[in-house]
């Protein structure tokens, strides 16, 4: 059965409640469901409903298109001025002995490594330190340019942005235009958490707020830049905050149009100031998917992170509003492992990416970070099995 007899048949279904079909038509019809809807779906939706017009949406969008990319990822830091209570990867200033801090050599040396790797994308991001200002990054992004124009550099959030800005005395967008002149391409997604003061400042109060993390997100559009976006979940959020957060995304990509996907993070419990909280269970995870690509009818794709859920949930994802798990990764990356993901030494060749994605009925799609078709994998035909590429990719973005 395809995915609109699936949705009409839904529709016509004599025992689902008015509100629900009325959210199914509209999603029929490729019209905009409201806020209240928005929060109706949690309170009120089974997850098979939910996958119903999640899927019809998603392919509608890519048909079974999932994509992944070739990066590599540097951690500059986990030092951080700032202190985050579901935090289980930085480590304050005073707890130096604990973390680490490259110097903008060190850096290169980190890109160098990956020098005759097939990758296309540098994806940077850590703490906030002093040390670590305009001027450190500016001379980072063109050594790295100057070593491998074609490479794209994907660093920092409006969390690193806000504090460097603010220091140099520069406005966002001045900010901004000085390091894509310098070399940046495009922004990640993180530093979004929750956007409702009611929650931010109770598990991230000291560092940007919502309004400041939108407007440097505005300012990169405006230059041409293009961006992610997230949204940590499943803490102590209500789910009016969850749809609060995606309806000032949803306003903010009507007006410039930068961003490109979206990206829910689950939240995990070790290690962190919040590990009393218990964490949601993959009903809850996929639901949170689906919801998410019903809502943000103006976002291309909807990305899951397969290190972050494990690679059965990023499986089931694909058939929830999915369209991109990222990629595979050589374990560079300690955000997720710290704080208690399933992955805790993440690694997958291409080929098993490729597979995982296959074994759904999907298609594996190789992308750049401008999501342009690199490789289709469809009809791909792999070498010996004895014999795997690996290539070496993180997972955040």
């Amino acid at each position: 059965m395809d995915t609109i007899t699936k949705l009409n048949f839904l529709i016509n279904d004599a025992g689902l409640s008015e509100p629900l079909r009325a959210i199914a038509v509209k999603v029929l019809n490729a019209e905009r469901i409201s806020f209240d809807e928005g929060v109706h779906l949690y309170e009120h939706a089974e997850l098979s409903y939910l996958g119903v017009l999640a899927n019809f949406i998603r392919e509608r969008k890519h048909g079974d298109n999932t994509y992944f990319n070739r990066n590599f990822h540097i951690e500059p830091t986990n030092l951080c001025v700032y202190t985050c209570n579901f935090c289980s990867y930085s480590r304050l200033i005073k707890q130096r002995e604990d973390g680490w801090e490259m110097s903008v050599d060190a850096m290169i040396e980190a890109l160098k490594k990956y020098d005759q790797e097939p990758v296309t994308e540098v994806h940077i991001t850590g703490g906030v330190v002093p040390k670590q200002n305009l001027d450190f990054y500016a001379e980072f992004f063109r050594r790295a340019k100057a070593h491998r124009p074609e490479l794209h550099i994907k660093a920092l959030t409006p969390v690193e942005y806000y504090y460097i800005f603010k220091k140099a005395k520069l406005s966002h967008y001045e900010g901004m235009k000085y390091l894509q002149e310098a070399g940046l391409d495009s922004m990640p997604g993180g530093g979004a958490e929750i956007f409702h003061p009611e929650v931010r400042t109770k598990i991230a109060n000291d560092k940007c707020n919502a309004e400041q993390w939108l407007d440097i997100h505005e300012e990169a559009h405006k230059l041409g830049m293009r961006t992610n976006a997230t949204m940590l979940y499943g803490h102590i959020e209500q789910f009016w905050h969850r749809v609060d957060h995606m309806e000032r995304l949803r306003q903010q990509q009507d007006k410039t149009g930068g961003f490109q996907a979206f990206i829910p993070l689950k939240f995990r419990n070790q290690n962190n100031q919040m590990s009393n909280v218990p964490e949601v269970s993959v009903i809850e995870d996929l639901r949170n998917y689906a919801i998410a690509r019903i809502y943000l009818d103006n976002f291309d794709h909807i990305k899951a992170y397969w290190a972050m859920i494990s690679r059965q949930t990023a499986q089931l994802s694909l058939n929830f509003g999915v369209d991109d798990i990222d990629g595979t990764l050589d374990d560079t990356t300690k955000i997720y492992s710290m704080a208690g993901a399933e992955e805790q030494t993440p690694g997958m060749s291409t080929r098993e990416l490729v597979e995982l994605i296959k074994q759904v009925n999907r298609k594996p799609i190789e992308r750049d970070t401008l999501y342009n078709v690199v490789t289709d994998y469809t009809d791909h035909m792999f070498e010996d099995a004895s014999k795997p590429q690996y290539y070496k990719l993180p997972v955040i973005n």
